[in-house]
């Protein structure tokens, strides 16, 4: 099964670029669908993936790819 990731290219504590360079690097076969998420209020303060349609989040980019990790099929 392939997993999906979304991710906000509007949020503002999310490094867009970094961001999909890595879930890129751990998953070459994902989908990955860039835009608003409508996940904002939560979205400025820290950064997230939806990973196969659940949210994931963390204070920082290094714990998220981490819990990404956890979350693919």
């Amino acid at each position: 099964m392939t997993n999906k990731f979304k991710v906000c290219d509007k949020c503002k504590a999310t490094n867009i670029d970094s961001l999909v360079s890595r879930l890129k690097k751990i998953d070459s076969n994902a989908k990955i669908n860039i835009g608003c998420h409508s996940y904002c209020k939560k979205g400025k303060k820290k950064p997230f993936v939806f990973v196969n349609g659940e949210v994931v989040s963390a204070k920082k980019e290094d714990k998220l790819i981490e819990k990404v990790k956890k979350r693919m099929n």
